[in-house]
Parts: structure tokens; C-alpha cells; sequence
């Protein structure tokens, strides 16, 4: 939820500490800062906004040269998004100095107890509790008292801590949020995600739950929460800082959506045989157990939760399994009935989404297995599930879920296939048919990505529209929710999906002349009954757009019709939101938004 960076070595700190940063704002925009380290003396900035303005703020400072520092980007939880609550927090003293990622539960029960010690708190944050525990254990080694808090401290987490009497030394730890070191020459770096460092390094090692590592410029020290150690897993970096960059687009938003044909061919790419065979061997799962599963459920939240939907569509049409989706966040709390003979298939783009991973946990305390969809090489999903597709989608720097959603739909449709030749549910011949198709999905998106121009000459006239419903029926639905999803999250406007045949039942009160209604027709099998649902909104004065497939005489019902090429069933759903995509774009940038930086929103939610 929000973005650590640290460096120690003989840069010039500032220097890597703010570039660092900018790559991750995208975690979290309230408030910004840094804590560097000089001759035994500690410089803390921070402010309220965005990155902006810690640049500014450091230029009129003009702090001294450090040699080791750490900044902070912020997505708040606890405490207003102000300069105050604003990381980096230090102890009373200024000797111990702390960025945090997550939320720490029982920061409560900590304060009270630091309290009745003595400590005086600043802030309203959970943060500064742990500087002010690390305060107390000033007679460990850094390394050996963050492990000592870690082991103090319940929920998920990722810290960066200094220490003045510590002056070259960073020491990180994590639970639950995202944590990677960057290894240098005489040099190292420690983020929540690659583009922090990337620019200055390819080599890495990401840092697993309940681990605690120390940075030297020269050495790298992994222990255990036990304090045992370990021996630090490196991996190399294979795609480049450009990857993060915008490209020459406008904004990163623009830019994912046209990669999507590029991510697409990606997500298939040696997934399919020359027969028209799906090929997953990734999955390393007997398939003897995937023949026993008789329940299968998706978990997942946001934009993957409407991904989730449509693989409950595949995975029943093409498999007969009973499938169940769920909001991960709420999945656990029903005290759903898994065995072994479930199967629970998580999808989270970053593989760290909190309320996913504590989804598929309880699954697998029930004996079912687990299959998860991630885009991170190595993530928390990944490590947790027993067998893990992932996206391919590359670097999605963008708030607003993009070419991660396509991606996503293209590996569960992927994996529903795979399900149904395993099983031998489905005819092979079909199975070949649909992958087939499956290999014309990035040439289909590049065309639906043409409809860009008609549809910002269309958002233009839009601008103080405020009520906006997205319609559609089976396969079209999950697009549709989509489709409202990505217009509120950047345009901040009343959107909202439903099952077409749903808004008689009370939704079609709100329909009345002024309202835009999209309806989306691409699922052959109930195109005549959606059409027949538009017709009712048209005739209470809505203004009515359609998303069809070429060919399609849909042209009566609708006062503007924008056309995608035309596909089977479901596997349509992938060009289908495209249209969707560049409305919500259009219609925020008519607004003057920041499409990137939708407010009160952060790309990985790592928190309950």
C-alpha cells in the first residue's frame, strides 16, 4: 500500500532515495519523506502531497551528504495524510528512524504499554510504535532488535529501519508486504518493489515472510524470526526500467492499454501445442487430482474479482464443475465447506493483496488445493498456492487495472480449457477450436483499440454527465461490472453494472433522459434478451451505447454502436472490455483527471 526505499553505498543517497521513490509512487501519493544518516547525525524530511513536493522540500533543505538513508511513500491507514503522520517516524531521542508498509493490528495494545513507559508519541500512526520499541533495545544489534519487534508485532508488514549508532547499515523485515533487496558493487538497495533500484541494478533477492535482513554496502545478512541464518536466494532482473516508463504516451494508463495485444501474445505464448492442445506444464499438478476436484472456488477482489467471474462462466460451461466466486475479503468469513476434493484458484495481479492471501490460506487449512493467478514472479500467491499460472502482463505502473485484467482473463480461460482436456469433459475438437481462436485475441484487441478516437469524440459531450449504467448478460456481465468499475475508480462518477434483466427488479427507478447506459452484446446465446433489456432503458429517455461485434445489427436500439471483432462466447469478454477501458480514460482526461493517480486509491492493497 505504500512504497520503501533505502540505499547505502558511496552515491550520493538523496539521489537515489527520490528517483527511487517517483518509481514508486504508484503504491501511495499522501505524503512523501526521507531519513538520511551523516556523521552520526539524522536528517528527517517530510511532507503532505506528493513527490513534487519532498523534491521541493529537499531542494530548499539542501540536506548534507548522508551515506546511507531511506524514504517513504505513503498510502494512509492510521492517521490523516498529513506532514505529522507523514514516514519516515523516529523515536523520542531521533536515534532509531522507521518507514513502514502495512498495518501492525495490535499497535494499540503497544502504545499503551510504551506509554505507561515514558515514550512520547508525535503521530497518529501505527509506525511509530516500532520506533519507539527499537528505542528500548538499543543495546542489540539492529538487526537482532527488529527481530525481536517483528516477533512483537501482529498483522502484515515491511519496514526499513536506521540507526544512528549504525551509520551504514539498513536493516529490513517483512510479513505479509512486499520486500526486495537490490544488490550492487559496494552498494545496496532495499524497496517494495524493482523500479526503485532498477535503474541502477538487475541483481536481487526478495526477502520472504518472516524474514529480517541487514544491508551493508558490501554484505547482505538474512535471518529468520528465530534468528537463524540464512543463506540470501539472488535472481536477476530479466525486463528493464523502459518497461516502467511511459513510453511516449501521455500517461501510463494509456500505454497498458495498448500493450494489452503484446501482454495477451505473452500470457499464450508456449502455452499452446501446434495440435490446438492447451499445454501447462507450469502447473506441475497431477492431473489424477485435478480429475478428482468436484468444487471449485475463485477468490479474488477489485478488477480480479470480475476476472473471477468470468472464469465461474468458463470453468461450468467447459468442465460441468460446480464453481463458487467469492469477494476475497469475505470468503473465510462464511465458513465456506472445502476438502480435498476443492479446488480454490486465487487471482491477485500483484500477488500480495492481503485479503487474497488470507483467502487462499484458509482454503488450505482446509485440505483444498490451490492454484494462483498472479502477474509477480515469486510473489506471496505464488509461494502460498501449490501450483501458480502466472499473467506475463510485465510491469502495470497504472493504478487502474488494465493489461493485467486482459491478461488474467486469457489465463483463466487458459486454465478452464486445461481443466476440461484433463477431464475429458469437453471434445477435443472444440478444446482445438477455441485455442485457435485463443491466437487471434492480440490481433482482435490491436482492432478494438482502433475505437479510441470515436470514443473520445463521443466522451467529449459528456463531461457533467453524472450517472452512467453498464449492462450485460452471462459472459458480457462480468465486462460490464468491469467496464463501471474502472469509469468511478478514475473518473469519479456514479457507475454502475448489472445483469441487464436485473434493472427491472428496482435499478431502472434511477433511469430517466441524461443518464449514458452501455450496454455490452457480445455473448451470442443471450444477445436477444440484452437487447430487449437496452430497449427498456431507451424508452425512459437514456442515452444508449453498445459494445458489439462487427456485423452485428444492433444499430436500431443504440444512439452510438462501438464495434469489436468478432469471437465465441466468453473468449469475447477479452476484446469486449477494451471499449470499456478507453470510455473511463476518456471520459477522466475530459475531466482534467490524473488518470494514473486516481485519489484515495493505491495499486497493491496490502492491508485489511
Amino acid at each position: 500500500m505504500c512504497g520503501i526505499v533505502g540505499y547505502v553505498g558511496p552515491r550520493p543517497v538523496i539521489d537515489v532515495l527520490l528517483p527511487g521513490l517517483t518509481h514508486l509512487e504508484y503504491r501511495g501519493y499522501d505524503s512523501a519523506g526521507v531519513a538520511l544518516i551523516r556523521d552520526g547525525s539524522m536528517d528527517v524530511i517530510k511532507t503532505a502531497g506528493r513527490i513534487a513536493d519532498l523534491v521541493a522540500l529537499v531542494g530548499r533543505e539542501a540536506p548534507r551528504p548522508a551515506i546511507s538513508g531511506i524514504g517513504h511513500t505513503r498510502w494512509a491507514t492510521h492517521g490523516a495524510p498529513n506532514t505529522v503522520n507523514a514516514h519516515p517516524h523516529t523515536d523520542d531521542g531521533g536515534d532509531v528512524v522507521v518507514v513502514h508498509n502495512g498495518i501492525i493490528e495490535n499497535w494499540a495494545i503497544l502504545k499503551r504499554k510504551l506509554t505507561e513507559a515514558g515514550h512520547e508519541f508525535t503521530s497518529d500512526t501505527d509506525t511509530e510504535v516500532v520506533a519507539h520499541m527499537l528505542a528500548d533495545l538499543s543495546d542489540l544489534p539492529l538487526i537482532e532488535a527488529v527481530r525481536q519487534v517483528m516477533n512483537q508485532s501482529e498483522g502484515a508488514l515491511a519496514l526499513a529501519v536506521m540507526r544512528r549508532s549504525e551509520p551504514n547499515v539498513i536493516v529490513g523485515a517483512r510479513r505479509g508486504s512486499p520486500l526486495v533487496v537490490g544488490r550492487g558493487d559496494g552498494e545496496n538497495f532495499l524497496a517494495s518493489d524493482i523500479p526503485a533500484f532498477l535503474e541502477h541494478t538487475r541483481e536481487m533477492v526478495i526477502i520472504e515472510d518472516d524474514r529480517v535482513v541487514e544491508v551493508r554496502p558490501g554484505s547482505i545478512r538474512l535471518i529468520d524470526l528465530e534468528g537463524n541464518e540464512l543463506e540470501p536466494e539472488h535472481r536477476k532482473v530479466e525486463w528493464d526500467l523502459e518497461a516502467a516508463e511511459r513510453g511516449g504516451y501521455p500517461t501510463f494508463m494509456l500505454k497498458e492499454i495498448h500493450e494489452q495485444p503484446h501482454a495477451i501474445g505473452d500470457t499464450l505464448a508456449g502455452r499452446v501445442s501446434e495440435t490446438g492442445r492447451v499445454v501447462l506444464d507450469e502447473l506441475d499438478i497431477d492431473p489424477d487430482l485435478l480429475r478428482r476436484i468436484d468444487k471449485v472456488f475463485v477468490v479474488a477482489c477489485g478488477t480480479s474479482y470480475h476476472a473471477a467471474m468470468m472464469a465461474k462462466y468458463a470453468i461450468e460451461r467447459w468442465t460441468r464443475l460446480p464453481v463458487e466466486i467469492d469477494i476475497a475479503s469475505e470468503f473465510r468469513y462464511r465458513d465456506p465447506v472445502l476438502d480435498e476434493r476443492s479446488l480454490v484458484i486465487g487471482i491477485s495481479q500483484s500477488g500480495e493483496t492481503i485479503d487474497t492471501l488470507a483467502a487462499v490460506r484458509y482454503g488450505k487449512a482446509q485440505g483444498a488445493n490451490l492454484i494462483g493467478v498472479s502477474n509477480v514472479v515469486d510473489s506471496a500467491l505464488a509461494r502460498e498456492s501449490d501450483a501458480v499460472l502466472y499473467t506475463r502482463a510485465g510491469p502495470e505502473i497504472g493504478v487502474a487495472a488494465t493489461k493485467t485484467f486482459t491478461t488474467q482473463l486469457v489465463a483463466l480461460q487458459l486454465l478452464g480449457l486445461y481443466l476440461a482436456q484433463v477431464r475429458g469433459s469437453m471434445d477435443p475438437g472444440r478444446i482445438e477450436v477455441l485455442v485457435r481462436e485463443m491466437l487471434r485475441l492480440p490481433e482482435q484487441v490491436e482492432l478494438a483499440l482502433g475505437a479510441s478516437g470515436e470514443i473520445e469524440r463521443l466522451t467529449r459531450k459528456w463531461k457533467s454527465v453524472r450517472d452512467y449504467f453498464f449492462l450485460g448478460r452471462s459472459g458480457d456481465f462480468p465486462v460490464a461490472m468491469e467496464g463501471a468499475l474502472k469509469l468511478k475508480e478514475i473518473a469519479y462518477v456514479r457507475a454502475e453494472g448489472y445483469a441487464a434483466g436485473e434493472m427491472k427488479h428496482g435499478p431502472i427507478a434511477l433511469i430517466e433522459k441524461g443518464v449514458v447506459v452501455v450496454g455490452v452484446v457480445t455473448d451470442s446465446h443471450v444477445r436477444a434478451k440484452t437487447l430487449s433489456n437496452m430497449e427498456e432503458m431507451r424508452a425512459r429517455g437514456a442515452t444508449i451505447v453498445l459494445v458489439a461485434e462487427e456485423g452485428d445489427d444492433v444499430g436500431a436500439v443504440a444512439d452510438h454502436v462501438v464495434r469489436v471483432p468478432a469471437g465465441p462466447d466468453l473468449l469475447c469478454t477479452v476484446t469486449a472490455v477494451v471499449p470499456l477501458q478507453l470510455l473511463a480514460y476518456h471520459v477522466a482526461t475530459a475531466r482534467g483527471l490524473d488518470v494514473d493517480k486516481p485519489r484515495n486509491l493505491a495499486k497493491t492493497v496490502t492491508v485489511e
